[in-house]
């Protein structure tokens, strides 16, 4: 099994129920839900790999246990109590290096502390990288800084590497971008910009690899 920790829009916030549509999965439920069709474009495939991981901004990237769940979630519940809930600025659908994801329109220090916390807090809960997993890295693609994250915390992209994005898509081609741009805007952008508060930390689970991720429990923040 993998543990991940992730923020997700509450159950009740249509972020939650639009972005499920879109992926065709709902995490919480692990429900298949129909997809918009897009005439020209295979949204199915191209929203695979997205929908496998369940609608989610990362905090902890996903970890095999070197622990216990028990144990890793007392971690993550005495984090969430420390956490004060915060705002989160509207989010919007943009283009990351080729990707379709949401991201904040607006920096949000908060997020970025809340992200760097839950790195440190569950990383003695955290078996180390296979050389496998290693190499899904293509660690001599990385800088130096991010190789150093890797060695150090088992994730390239954390602390000053680490970008707040829900994915929505896998990598697009110039003309896949076309279509699919205008319709991510169509299905999410308005409820995307609504005010929210980040009031839960999400646990992930994998049971087992190749196997989707869901929702195990939100842990509400108490700080």
């Amino acid at each position: 099994m993998r543990l991940a920790l992730y923020w997700a829009p509450e159950v009740g916030d249509p972020l939650h129920a639009a972005a499920s549509r879109w992926l065709g999965r709902d995490a919480e439920t692990g429900a298949t839900l129909p997809q918009p069709e897009l005439p020209g474009l295979d949204i199915i495939e191209a929203t695979a790999d997205a929908r496998g991981y369940g609608f989610h901004a990362t905090l902890k990237p996903p970890f095999r246990l070197a622990t216990s769940y028990l144990e890793a979630r007392a971690a993550a519940d005495k984090l969430a109590a420390e956490t004060v809930p915060f705002d989160l600025p509207p989010l919007a659908v943009e283009d990351l290096e080729g990707f379709l994801a949401l991201r904040e329109s607006q920096p949000c220090p908060a997020l970025h502390a809340f992200s760097d916390a839950c790195v440190v807090a569950l990383d003695p809960h955290r078996a180390p990288p296979s050389e496998a997993e290693i190499a899904r890295r293509r660690p001599e693609r990385l800088s130096a800084g991010q190789r150093e994250m890797l060695d150090r915390w088992g994730y390239p992209y954390v602390f000053a590497e680490w970008r707040f994005h829900m994915t929505l898509s896998r990598r697009l081609s110039a003309g896949e971008k076309a279509l699919l741009l205008p319709a991510a805007e169509a299905a999410l952008a308005e409820v995307a910009a609504l005010p929210r508060v980040v009031r839960e930390l999400c646990l992930f689970t994998q049971a087992a690899p190749g196997a989707p991720f869901l929702v195990a429990e939100r842990l509400p923040l108490r700080g």
